[in-house]
């Protein structure tokens, strides 16, 4: 019998023991009532309270926590979105009393807020200036919300608009401006390209043509050199430069042929090798180069006596 009641006094010293003390771990609060009156804010360590008459109605972490709230809104130009806005917020130390005992769901008041103050900025924007300006409507939810929940004992750290998801049309629409807007932008490129590459391309061939013209004339000045220079010779040796000439046009017609004739892939020509075609090509251009200059001589005349006929009028 003894035994029993010994054993039973140890339990209830056990009970007893176990009831006065209790652990509180860091960045929390516990609250301690006595028959359901408060009586105390017990923070982190070892706590000691009566057994029995007290009791821990509840513990309250000081810690920064974050609740995200999505609002579907309207914008100022007609477009649906929903807007993610996420609330990072804490305990104040001294104020547990208020936020354990004022509010039993917090986060629903918090949302509410949120909804509130999102559902009355983003309706004056327009989509564009809702990606813009996010952060104006992030301040204005951290201001109204500090403003409101301090009095509960609560301390709000950041908000934070993390997302906008327009309607999945609006969005196909916004891609396709942007793609719209690059490709004009690259045929505007691709077009100041071409006009660069043509301008240069009839740059080149113009100083292409100016120097195959100088070159020509080059050549042209050279044979005259060389012409004269084989009259000299020839005028030398008592050969009159008639004849002179006579000798050197047969001398490049022969010269002619031989070129022509050496090359495998030129194409027929067909052009006279008798002995007189020199002296004929030559009586051919001398009566022309004369017949030219008695013509420029008559229409010189001409224009003479037509300017002396309208002098004396």
């Amino acid at each position: 019998m003894s035994i029993i009641i010994y054993s039973l006094l140890g339990f209830l010293a056990f009970i007893l023991l176990f009831g006065i003390f209790f652990i509180v771990k860091q960045q929390s609060a516990a609250i301690v009532e006595r028959f359901g009156r408060f009586i105390g804010v017990r923070h982190s360590g070892l706590q000691l309270k009566i057994p029995i008459v007290d009791r821990i109605a509840g513990r309250v972490s000081l810690r920064v926590q974050q609740l995200d709230v999505v609002v579907e809104t309207k914008t100022k130009d007609d477009v649906f979105v929903k807007i993610k806005v996420s609330v990072q917020y804490k305990v104040i130390k001294d104020k547990v009393f208020d936020a354990f005992y004022k509010l039993d769901f917090p986060q629903d008041q918090i949302t509410s807020y949120v909804f509130d103050v999102v559902r009355a900025e983003v309706p004056k924007m327009i989509l564009d200036d809702v990606f813009e300006k996010k952060d104006d409507v992030a301040i204005a939810v951290k201001t109204e919300l500090n403003d409101a929940m301090v009095n509960y004992g609560f301390d709000i750290i950041k908000t934070l608009v993390t997302d906008i998801d327009p309607d999945s049309q609006v969005k196909d629409s916004m891609n396709r401006i942007n793609a719209s807007e690059r490709e004009k932008v690259a045929a505007q490129f691709e077009g100041d390209a071409q006009r660069i590459l043509i301008v240069e391309r009839a740059k080149a061939e113009a100083e292409s043509k100016r120097l195959q013209g100088q070159g020509i004339a080059d050549q042209r000045r050279e044979i005259a050199r060389g012409l004269e220079d084989s009259v000299k010779v020839l005028n030398g040796v008592n050969i009159n430069s008639q004849e002179a000439s006579a000798l050197i046009v047969v001398t490049q017609h022969y010269d002619t042929l031989q070129s022509v004739g050496s090359a495998s892939n030129s194409n027929l020509i067909l052009m006279p090798n008798s002995p007189q075609a020199g002296s004929e090509m030559l009586n051919n251009m001398v009566a022309s180069f004369t017949a030219s200059n008695q013509i420029g001589e008559a229409m010189k005349k001409q224009r003479e006596e037509d300017e002396r006929s309208k002098n004396n009028e």
